[in-house]
């Protein structure tokens, strides 16, 4: 990074989605390497025509309902996956599959990501405090950052849609970390689905549409590999 960097803000939550299209995990630190966090949707669940679950159906991805029923996180280097009635399995036992098969009502498999990403389009979202409080006066209520499913959340005390005016540029979090901006991060409508104790709520894809062109935050690649903490600060050059 150059002299003529500016704070933006700090890191004000980091979350890892071990598999692609379902609730992860708040961490307190992360390490980061050329294909991201460490980790990060490393695992989708597989239909029989090779595609991943999403909330979408496109060339690589189909659209799964329920999937946010569902909830992973790491120990050691497989993840657990929580069911909805609260039982746990291993991402790597047979069992999971069985289990997910019959919930899902189709055959499926958990997977480790192989030559085909997983990635919806770049490895590393994040979006600011500010852009949510532009959402959220839109909406007319708190929005909660989970819904959009960042990996970085940025605090910010600057106002504006900031993250777009970023494209192309560099960011700088913590002492090595640095990030390339590459573009607007589209949204399909998991954004509007149920989790946990939020709400469906129809009128947010609905207005990321008509108002920010269906995109919220912005994807990054990874240009410096390291780690990242909450309360990292954040620069851009």
């Amino acid at each position: 990074m150059g002299n003529n960097t500016e704070f933006v803000g700090t890191i004000k939550d980091i979350r890892r989605f071990p598999v692609k299209s379902i609730l992860g995990e708040s961490l307190s630190s992360i390490s980061i390497d050329k294909r991201g966090l460490i980790g990060d949707r490393l695992w989708a669940i597989k239909d029989m025509n090779g595609k991943f679950g999403s909330g979408k159906t496109t060339r690589r991805f189909q659209q799964m309902d329920g999937l946010f029923k569902y909830k992973a996180r790491y120990e050691g280097t497989a993840p657990i996956l929580t069911m909805p009635d609260g039982a746990e399995y291993w991402g790597d036992d047979v069992a999971v599959n069985e289990t997910l098969t019959k919930l899902l009502g189709f055959p499926v498999t958990l997977t480790r990501e192989e030559s085909i990403s997983h990635f919806d389009e770049g490895p590393i979202s994040i979006i600011t405090t500010s852009s949510l409080r532009i959402l959220s006066q839109e909406l007319g209520e708190p929005v909660d950052p989970r819904r959009l499913r960042a990996n970085f959340l940025i605090d910010t005390e600057l106002t504006g849609s900031l993250e777009k005016d970023w494209v192309d540029r560099l960011i700088k979090v913590g002492p090595n970390v640095i990030l390339k901006v590459v573009a607007p991060l589209e949204r399909c409508v998991m954004v509007n689905n149920s989790q946990e104790e939020l709400n469906q709520d129809n009128r947010v894809l609905r207005n990321l549409v008509n108002n920010h062109d269906a995109s919220f935050g912005v994807w990054a690649k990874v240009e410096v590999s390291g780690k990242v903490n909450d309360g990292d600060k954040v620069f851009l050059e």
